[in-house]
């Protein structure tokens, strides 16, 4: 299932729409769980019986292990770059660079549970930085 995102930048208040795959947490490994696959991309700061928070990094041109997200969640993206992300298919869920425009940053948008998937960093100077608040109830 592809679900339409409506995304809000600091500097520009208009929606930007972007794609990305969800499904059922249910089907996916648990070994597939984001701090379990890739956990040098993601620092958990908080985790209770409620929420999940964790610092997501990747350095410029490194490319994350696939992963999935079991709970719907905010993001608050702080740095990036262009950016790739792939489902576990290796097929583009989403590139940066057919935006229409350039990423307005900070950018804070919500997200449903996100399917395995990898994203990989394509600058070669700028780390790709956010924080996500993973929402268990």
């Amino acid at each position: 299932m592809l679900v339409l995102v409506p995304t809000v930048g600091a500097q520009d208040q208009e929606a930007q729409p972007l794609l990305y795959q969800t499904g059922d947490p249910t089907e996916w490994p648990p070994e597939l769980d984001a701090v379990i696959a890739a956990p040098e991309n993601h620092t958990v700061l908080l985790e209770n019986e409620r929420v999940r928070v964790f610092e997501v990094t990747l350095a410029p041109g490194e490319l994350e292990n696939l992963h999935h997200h079991r709970w719907p969640s905010v993001l608050h993206i702080t740095e990036a770059g262009h950016f790739i992300d792939r489902n576990a298919d290796g097929e583009v869920i989403f590139d940066s660079r057919e935006m229409s425009g350039p990423l307005t940053l900070p950018l804070t948008m919500w997200k449903d549970p996100e399917a395995p998937h990898s994203v990989e960093n394509l600058s070669t100077t700028q780390r790709l930085r956010l924080l996500r608040v993973e929402l268990k109830q």
